[in-house]
């Protein structure tokens, strides 16, 4: 078998080898989130450079594996998981490329896009993950504007504002600015830090309430029916409620 051919068929294939490569990619991204957020913290580093370096020419690998296994390779490199992985692989090469790209580390928790990508790819279609979908989605976006909004606070600050000392600092107020706390104890400097915060409480309250109302609103099942096409259904449903097809969701053995 042709290597494109073996490509293929373990990004596209439907079978239990393809479920376990896409474990392992998932397994990969989620092990490289926890290393970049660990990492934030010691900075300059050259034990983190080399770790970031190793890990920007894997996810270039995988990247390239991936759109030559894609069915449209062009419109695979344009999506927005490969421009996100992309800037990410820039941001781990920041340190060999030079100090002036590493404003780019702030964009390194965008593969969480791509984890969860991968992840949705595995799961069951009725299992739990499959009922909670938009809470996890919701959680998703959140965290990766919260720990986003973190550097840039401060990559933006600490050079001007002496309370914005580490990634602590910028995390605490980040974390006090979005849920509207304010404890007023650390403030932006400069009128791109007062901005900076409008912006966050703008963005951080709607991204807030959007995961508290996905995940007060009632649980459903995402499984698309063969003939109509709805996805949304309720989690005991036997029949589609628009078309009336058997759906055969499946489940985890619940009634």
């Amino acid at each position: 078998m042709k290597l494109i051919d073996r490509l293929r068929a373990l990004y596209r294939g439907d079978d239990e080898e393809t479920r376990r490569f896409h474990l392992a990619l998932a397994a990969f991204d989620l092990a490289t989130i926890i290393f970049l957020i660990a990492s934030s913290f010691y900075q300059g580093s050259p034990a983190v450079e080399a770790m970031d370096a190793v890990i920007g020419v894997a996810i270039l690998i995988e990247l390239a594996a991936r759109i030559a296994a894609s069915r449209s390779p062009r419109r695979e490199f344009f999506s927005p998981f490969t421009i996100a992985d992309v800037i990410v692989v820039a941001s781990l090469l920041a340190p060999i490329l030079g100090e002036g790209f590493a404003f780019l580390r702030i964009l390194r928790l965008l593969r969480l896009l791509n984890a969860y990508k991968l992840f949705r790819k595995t799961r069951p279609a009725g299992g739990y993950f499959a009922r909670n979908d938009r809470t996890i989605v919701a959680a998703t976006h959140l965290a990766i504007f919260l720990f986003v909004s973190t550097a840039v606070v401060y990559e933006s600050q600490r050079r001007i504002n002496d309370q914005i000392a580490n990634y602590v600092d910028a995390f605490y107020y980040t974390v006090t600015t979005l849920t509207t706390t304010g404890y007023g104890d650390i403030t932006l400097k400069g009128h791109a830090g007062r901005l900076l915060a409008a912006a966050l409480m703008i963005i951080g309250v709607s991204l807030f309430l959007r995961l508290i109302h996905a995940a007060l609103r009632p649980n459903k099942v995402e499984f698309k029916c063969p003939d109509c096409g709805l996805k949304d259904h309720d989690i005991d449903a036997v029949h589609c409620k628009t078309c009336g097809r058997i759906l055969n969701i499946e489940d985890e053995g619940a009634v």
